[in-house]
């Protein structure tokens, strides 16, 4: 039996169709880049980035007008492990190992601003993990200020991953006074046996104080993020951890999907397949989530983003001004992102470009001042079309076909032939509406448009292994 729900919200609607989830609740990626991490090949390594870095300062110099970097730098300590987590991070008590990092990080700033020569001007700065507030204070400082000698800090958008319970009132202050204006803290659940099964216990208290004492001390927009499908969640039990959070008003809430895949990520071992919700209940507790959201006002975003009206992430969506990077969906203008630290993703120009992932390797290429570069793609250009199709999917929700047909010398119709024919079915399922010129995600299909996206995915058409990624719901 088909159940479908409705949800309305100012400039958008999702409508939930439990029948058509069940039907496409299939891996896939989320798109935080297209030729997706899996598809970078070692072949391009420290030296083709460095070579992309030189010349595009060289192509993008101050006269030219380049939209400012976006710099990333990731922290991978955390004080605990989360049994759910799939992030690359160092679980260590010894917090004199940030001092070591801080020095290699340092390193890397200097030989990549060298690279840039004078393209050096960031209105975008985020730090993340791991867990950034793992660092001291004094430490944040310190890094900072290295970060802003190798690079022009501008006015813009500064945004810290926390750990409420890594924080106190005066880490948050100096938080404060760095300029970053937006954070954003992991909750995940409220209820104790869900905390407890997935080890990350955290009070509603210090998760109200550290909220409390942000927006004291200038953070703009404060983001809430919530996993279902965790081992020992119910209905009911997330139902009350949505009231509470709800009474914290956040400006953002992203609501994930728990994707349990214990032979990629080892802590889900951890993790009880026998304590996981059914499928059914996930369902029920997702369908959960996205009414109550909806209704307390937010705006739903796209995938799993949720807004309250004044935020800049729902004015973005109402207006078509969406990006997606690696960071999720962005409102400020596609520009370049420089990443710092073990594993970190670069994107500049045509190329992505990922660090190596251990400390050893990152210290170990770092002493031998190399960028430690391990793996990246320099993108064809049917990779480039193929991106913009869907990054304009991902982020609208619709795709002027007249106009990638400008952009990238093509008859969209012919070129994308076996796509379209895809496109049909969905459009007879009511995922999409396809019109001249257009194609057009329909309320029925907002949720499943990870379903849509994978259609233009090269990669995937050619039968690839998706084990690796989440499923769509």
């Amino acid at each position: 039996m088909q159940t479908t729900t409705n949800s309305t919200v100012p400039n958008t609607q999702v409508q939930i169709d439990t029948e058509l989830v069940r039907k496409y609740d299939k891996p896939g990626p989320r798109y935080t880049s297209y030729p997706t991490a899996d598809r970078f090949i070692e072949a391009y390594d420290m030296r083709a980035h460095e070579t992309t870095l030189r010349q595009r300062s060289l192509t993008f110099g101050p006269i030219t007008g380049q939209q400012p970097l976006s710099l990333y730098v990731h922290i991978p300590f955390c004080n605990t492990i989360c049994y759910y987590c799939g992030c690359n991070k160092v679980v260590t008590k010894d917090h004199s190992r940030s001092a070591k990092y801080l020095r290699y990080l340092e390193r890397e700033f200097a030989l990549t601003a060298a690279m840039l020569d004078s393209n050096r001007r960031a209105e975008q700065v985020h730090l993340g993990g791991g867990t950034p507030t793992f660092l001291t204070s004094e430490e944040l400082r310190t890094m900072m200020r290295q970060l802003g000698e190798h690079f022009e800090l501008m006015p813009g958008e500064y945004a810290i991953e926390i750990d409420p319970r890594t924080v106190d009132d005066e880490k948050i202050a100096a938080l404060g006074q760095l300029g970053f204006n937006r954070m954003s803290l992991g909750v995940q659940d409220f209820n104790p046996d869900v905390q407890a099964a997935v080890n990350r216990i955290q009070s509603e208290e210090e998760t109200a104080r550290a909220i409390n004492v942000a927006r004291k001390h200038g953070v703009i927009s404060i983001n809430i993020d919530l996993i279902y499908g965790l081992p020992k969640q119910t209905v009911i039990g997330f139902d009350h951890t949505l009231d509470r959070v709800l009474l914290l008003k956040p400006d953002r809430i992203a609501l994930y999907s728990y994707a349990h895949l214990p032979n990629m990520f080892k802590p889900q071992r951890r993790i009880e397949a026998a304590d996981l919700p059914s499928a059914d209940e996930k369902l029920q507790i997702m369908t959960l989530a996205i009414q109550k959201l909806t209704e307390a006002g937010y705006v739903y975003v796209g995938m799993d983003h949720f807004a309250l009206p004044h935020d800049e992430l729902a004015i973005a969506a109402r207006q078509a001004g969406l990006h997606r990077n690696f960071q999720g969906y962005s409102t400020r203008p596609d520009s370049d992102l420089i990443a710092f630290g073990v594993s970190a993703i670069s994107k500049v120009g045509t190329t992505y470009s990922q660090n190596v992932k251990t400390l050893d390797e990152y210290y170990d290429r770092l002493d031998r001042d190399e960028l430690p570069v391990l793996r990246g793609i320099d993108l064809t250009a049917d990779d480039l079309l193929r991106r913009s199709v869907i990054q304009s999917i991902m982020c609208h929700f619709e795709l002027s076909t007249e106009s990638i047909e400008i952009a990238h010398l093509i008859k969209f119709q012919e070129y994308f032939s076996d796509e379209w024919d895809k496109l049909k079915e969905l459009e007879r399922e009511g995922l999409v509406t396809l019109e001249p010129g257009w194609i057009n995600v329909t309320p029925r299909g907002r949720l499943l448009v990870r379903t849509v996206a994978m259609v233009f995915d090269k990669h995937l058409r050619r039968g690839e292994q998706r084990e690796r990624f989440s499923k769509v719901i």
